[in-house]
C-alpha cells in the first residue's frame, strides 16, 4: 500500500533544488521518532526557520544493521510509515530517504557529508545526537562534522539526550520497557502512546466464525509487547475505533506450526480490512493469553474481554 505524505520525500538530495536557501538538516535514523528525537528535529526546524532556509531530515530506508550487522538487527519501535508520519508531523519541509545498502554502507562519512553539501549548494546546519556516529564503519562523529563545518562554512548542534527519570530517553531503553510490558513508560519517552503500525493480512477467518472478525497485522521485524489480550484504539482511513487486540499463538486453536499473530477485532465496525494500514495504540492489558478447552469456551472468553475493554475506555 503506498504511503501518502505531504511532506515532500526524496530519495536523492538532488532532487530537493533548494534554490538559493540553505538547508538545515537533521540526521539520524529516529526509530520511534523519542524525546530526544524530537529536540533534534524541533531546533533542526528552528534554525531552518532561523536562516530563512529549509529543513531536511536525513533518515534510512532500513536499519544500517540489516547491512552492516545482520545478526544484530534490532527490532523496530516503529513501522517506515509510521516514522514517516510522525516525523512529518513535527512540521520538517522535506525528507530525504536514503537507501541503506551495501554500497551506501562503504561510503565515508567525508563523503557522505561533501556528497550532500555538493548537491544542496549550501548547507546552513547540521543536527545530531551527541553521540552521532555516520560513515564508513562508523568513523565519522561531531568532530568530523565540525571539521567539515569549518570548512564548508555551515554550523554543528550536538544535541545532549534527554533525560526521564535520571536516565537518558534511547531507542534501546524504549525496547526494552516495550519487552517489559511497562507500555505506560515507552509512551512517556516517545511522548505520544505507543501504538503497533502494520497492514492488515488475510488470515484464516476463524474470527468470523467465532463472531468476532479480526484484523491480522503484519508486524515483520517490529518489536512486540508481551503476548496476551489488550484493550486499544484503532485508527485507519482518517477515523479511530475502539477496539481489542490479542498477541500471540493463539493454544486454543492447536495448529501444527502456530505462528505469532497480533490480531485486533475492532468494536462495532463491519468491512472489509484487507490491505488497509492500520494503527493500534494500547490501552490497558486484559488478560495474559490462555489455552481454552475449546472453541465454544473461547468464543465466551472473547466476548467478556471486549466488556471488559469497554469499561476502560
Amino acid at each position: 500500500m503506498q504511503l501518502v505524505l505531504a511532506m515532500n520525500v526524496i530519495h536523492s538530495a538532488s532532487e530537493l533544488k533548494p534554490g538559493t536557501r540553505g538547508v538545515c538538516l537533521a540526521i539520524g535514523f529516529f526509530d520511534g521518532v523519542h524525546l530526544g528525537h524530537q529536540q533534534i528535529l524541533r531546533q533542526t526546524i528552528a534554525a531552518a526557520r532561523q536562516q530563512e532556509g529549509l529543513a531536511l531530515v536525513i533518515t534510512f530506508d532500513h536499519h544500517p544493521n540489516t547491512i552492516v550487522a545482520p545478526a544484530r538487527v534490532p527490532p523496530l519501535i516503529y513501522s517506515l510509515p509510521q516514522k514517516l508520519r510522525t516525523i512529518e508531523s513535527l512540521g520538517v519541509d522535506a525528507l530525504l530517504l536514503v537507501h541503506f545498502d551495501q554500497a551506501f554502507s562503504q561510503l565515508s562519512g567525508e563523503d557522505f557529508i561533501r556528497g550532500l553539501a555538493g548537491d544542496l549548494n549550501h548547507i546552513g546546519s547540521v543536527c545530531v545526537g551527541a553521540n552521532f556516529t555516520f560513515g564508513y564503519k562508523r568513523a565519522g562523529n561531531v568532530d568530523l562534522l565540525q571539521k567539515l563545518g569549518s570548512e564548508l562554512h555551515f554550523g554543528v548542534q550536538a544535541v545532549a539526550a534527554v533525560s526521564l527519570d535520571g536516565k537518558a530517553v534511547s531507542s534501546t531503553r524504549i525496547r526494552e520497557t516495550i519487552r517489559l510490558g511497562n507500555l505506560d513508560a515507552a509512551s512517556q519517552m516517545l511522548g505520544r502512546a505507543y501504538a503497533l503500525n502494520g497492514q492488515v493480512l488475510r488470515g484464516d477467518g476463524l474470527g468470523h466464525q467465532l463472531g468476532f472478525p479480526t484484523a491480522n497485522l503484519d508486524t515483520t521485524g517490529l518489536l512486540l509487547p508481551p503476548d496476551g489480550v489488550y484493550a486499544a484504539h484503532a485508527e485507519f482511513a482518517g477515523a479511530r475505533h475502539r477496539a481489542v487486540l490479542n498477541i500471540g499463538w493463539r493454544p486454543t486453536v492447536g495448529v501444527p506450526t502456530p505462528t505469532r499473530r497480533v490480531e485486533v477485532h475492532v468494536l462495532e465496525f463491519c468491512g472489509d480490512l484487507y490491505g488497509q494500514t492500520i494503527e493500534v495504540a494500547f490501552g490497558q492489558k486484559l488478560r495474559d493469553e490462555k489455552k481454552f478447552g475449546s472453541l465454544a469456551e473461547l468464543k465466551d472468553q472473547i466476548g467478556k474481554d471486549i466488556e471488559a475493554a469497554t469499561k476502560t475506555f
